[in-house]
């Protein structure tokens, strides 16, 4: 009823739209002000914090070849899943997985996995990711409070990849699982991580590839499982704490001000 007396009054589109985006800049504080409260509470009880998440690494990337005329060339693009505590890297066989080759059933044993690591490597740990299908719930309501407020930390299940990841599979494993939201990049560290990454894959790339010069072709190898390997290691154990530091601190800052 409040919305449809402002378009009433205010005519100026512009002015909806400054009304709209503060119902979704309220809804978007205490969705984030839930998940705050949802991840401290296992952290008080002594959960570990990891964060888990993908990467999109397009073969143009590798071999740095793409051009402007290439632009609408259809590229072969790999998909890293992988996650990270404060101390670095989990002890876990990350996923490397190229987009649209395998069906989703066939992965669903995969967070299974990682969360035998984790409880062998850190206990009981609240894992952290992000659901993209979350950015399209967030506009689809046009700004509407009631619509967001309703979304729930976590979702049934939340697909990383294809990679489907369970709330019930965590807790059947001493662990949480929750989502980060969208709006709040800072409370997530993965993007630091895959941005270390892709620097070194940018930078170190042609150090990872082999030549072969014939007499009518020339062909080039390029080492794509250690050039994964060695950019992953570029984000040492002191990057990860500093990474989670920064998150931390904005943690403490969203918990002051939006409380």
């Amino acid at each position: 009823m409040f919305e449809h007396a402002a378009k009433q009054h205010f005519a100026n589109p512009l002015l909806l739209q400054i009304l709209h985006r503060g119902c979704s800049d309220a809804a978007q504080k205490q969705q984030c002000l839930k998940y705050l409260r949802s991840l401290r509470t296992p952290q008080f009880n002594g959960f570990n914090t990891v964060f888990l998440g993908e990467t999109d690494i397009p073969e143009s990337l590798i071999t740095g070849e793409k051009s402007a005329e290439e632009a609408d060339l259809c590229w072969p693009i790999w998909t890293l899943v992988h996650a990270g505590s404060c101390q670095g890297w989990v002890p876990w066989q990350y996923k490397l997985l190229l987009r649209g080759d395998l069906p989703t059933h066939q992965q669903n044993g995969a967070f299974q996995e990682l969360c035998e690591s984790l409880t062998t490597s850190h206990g009981k740990c609240v894992i952290v990711t992000r659901d993209k299908t979350q950015l399209r719930h967030v506009g689809e309501k046009d700004g509407k409070e009631t619509e967001t407020e309703t979304l729930p930390p976590v979702l049934p299940a939340i697909y990383i990849a294809s990679i489907k990841c369970c709330p019930q599979v965590a807790r059947a494993n001493g662990h949480e699982l929750l989502v980060v939201p969208s709006s709040y990049n800072y409370l997530y560290p993965m993007d630091f991580a895959w941005s270390s990454l892709k620097w070194f894959i940018i930078n170190n790339r042609n150090n990872f590839s082999l030549k072969s010069i014939e007499r009518t072709h020339s062909y080039r190898c390029i080492l794509l499982s250690d050039l994964i390997v060695k950019g992953l290691e570029n984000m040492t154990p002191n990057k990860w704490k500093s990474a989670f530091n920064r998150v931390k601190r904005w943690e403490n800052y969203y918990l002051g001000t939006l409380s």
